[in-house]
């Protein structure tokens, strides 16, 4: 039998995190995964979606390139190649990954965990072996699985879901996206560049959901405008597999339309993991959905149970496992440590990007907030005309009395990146002043988030007053 201070089940960002600092801050701790350490994200999502989708944007940049004044013939994608670089990057993150556990004395064991008691573990191995831990605390981590639709359930072949679809050996020539979310978007965006005919089919009034609808259009006109057909208000009523592909009846306001396509990619969300975990034998409380509760500290319904990640609920997001790893570790260890921020920044990796951090101008004005909206669009930015990537723009909501920002949202070449800094301001209470005033680097994107201030703060200079 092990004894450990901590146990933490499932070994993705999360997880793996909380293992780091808790080995760091000296207590006894034992990880359990019940598949590779890296979890989910590192390895059939964040990672791998965006190897691939490096790639498709490296090839439409080279297909493009006369518009440079470079031409190339002939170029085309090896996909069983990027597939083996895609699995470089993986394995070499996974390999960083176990090093530090190891270097931070934290016990690894690959299987599944059972609670069988109080304080009590039970690991079935990988390897057929059994372990039982007695340990002071667990933590949950185990994060969640792609929810599969009745009709539409993975076979691997022509229904598949976003880790078949990480695997895909040969771009399909015709692809048919059910869900019209990140993850949805994020795959429909890189098969369209790798030379797919994409047809999404959204049940929502419009594309990422509750995100702007401004932000969207800008997606959505991207994606039409390369021959995308979108079907919104809509759903998949009918699916009949054959020979020559997939027979598929969408349910749309002007009635069903027939699509024919060689894969159905279904991707319409996820459902917390805990099967086999046995909690409600101790009694861990989850919402309707089956969402694990927590306080601030990560504590459970019950004193020696955390959970963290996405098993605790929205957003998920592996930066968001992260940071709640660390406040689980640290208050395992007695510190005095906490979910404290105030916000939490998004980045979808469709094209062109979508950020957004704090509250949207719709949010922001339903919050009861006198509300003052400013963008700046990357047509009128030296860096962006000069990367030939003048789509989109940045978008700054703050207080109209006193300027304090509330939220930004950006579409656009390097979103994901440039969102960052309006989360700093946002945790620091910055104003649009503080970020007008603030010098930053010509040519460069981020000059955007400050042109916006600088006319939210009444001194536009690359833009006409309003």
């Amino acid at each position: 039998m092990l004894d450990a201070d901590i146990t933490i089940v499932g070994g993705g960002p999360g997880g793996y995190t909380c293992a780091i600092r808790a080995g760091q801050l000296g207590l006894r701790t034992v990880i359990v995964e019940a598949d590779r350490i890296g979890g989910e994200c590192l390895n059939y999502g964040c990672i791998p979606s965006k190897s691939l989708i490096t790639i498709s944007k490296l090839l439409e940049k080279v297909r493009e390139g006369e518009r440079f004044g470079l031409k190339a013939t002939e170029v085309t994608v090896d996909l069983e190649q990027a597939q083996k670089w895609k699995s470089e990057v993986v394995s070499k993150l996974v390999g960083g990954v176990e090093m530090l556990l190891k270097g931070n004395h934290v016990t690894i064991l690959l299987g599944e965990a059972e609670v069988v008691g109080d304080h009590r573990l039970l690991v079935r191995g990988n390897d057929g072996k059994q372990e039982e831990i007695n340990t002071k605390n667990l933590v949950i981590a185990t994060g969640t699985e792609s929810i599969q639709l009745p009709g539409l359930e993975f076979d691997g072949g022509m229904v598949i879901g976003s880790k078949d679809a990480l695997e895909l050996r040969r771009v399909p020539g015709r692809l048919l996206v059910v869900g019209g979310g990140a993850i949805g978007l994020e795959f429909a965006s890189m098969f369209q560049r790798l030379g797919s005919s994409v047809t999404i089919v959204e049940l929502m009034d419009q594309l990422l959901p509750g995100s702007d609808p401004e932000v969207v259009r800008v997606v959505q006109r991207k994606l039409e405008g390369r021959g995308a057909v979108i079907h919104l208000k809509s759903k998949v009523s009918k699916l009949a597999k054959g020979n020559d592909g997939v027979s598929v009846d969408v349910e749309t306001p002007s009635g069903i339309v027939t699509a024919k396509v060689d894969k159905v990619l279904v991707s319409v969300g996820r459902r917390p993991r805990t099967r086999g975990m046995n909690l409600e034998a101790i009694g861990v409380g989850t919402d309707q959905r089956g969402f694990i509760a927590t306080d601030g500290r990560m504590r459970t319904s019950v004193s020696w149970v955390c959970a963290i990640g996405d098993v605790r609920g929205p957003p998920l997001l592996a930066h968001k496992a992260s940071k709640e790893g660390v406040v689980a570790a640290e208050c395992v260890a007695g510190l005095p440590s906490a979910a404290d921020w105030k916000v939490i920044p998004d980045a979808v990796f469709c094209d062109p990007e979508v950020a957004s951090v704090g509250l949207t101008e719709a949010k922001a004005i339903e919050a009861g907030f006198n509300v003052k909206r400013t963008r700046f669009q990357f047509a009128a930015l030296g860096r962006a005309l000069s990367s030939g990537d003048g789509e989109g723009f940045v978008k700054v909501v703050s207080k109209a009395d006193d300027g304090l920002v509330l939220g930004v949202q950006i579409v656009g070449p390097e979103a994901s990146d440039l969102i960052s800094e309006a989360a700093l301001a946002i945790e620091m209470g910055a104003t649009v002043e503080d970020i007008a005033l603030t010098i930053h680097p010509h040519p460069t994107f981020p000059e955007a988030i400050m042109e916006a201030s600088e006319s939210a703060a009444g001194k536009p200079v690359h833009q006409l007053r309003t």
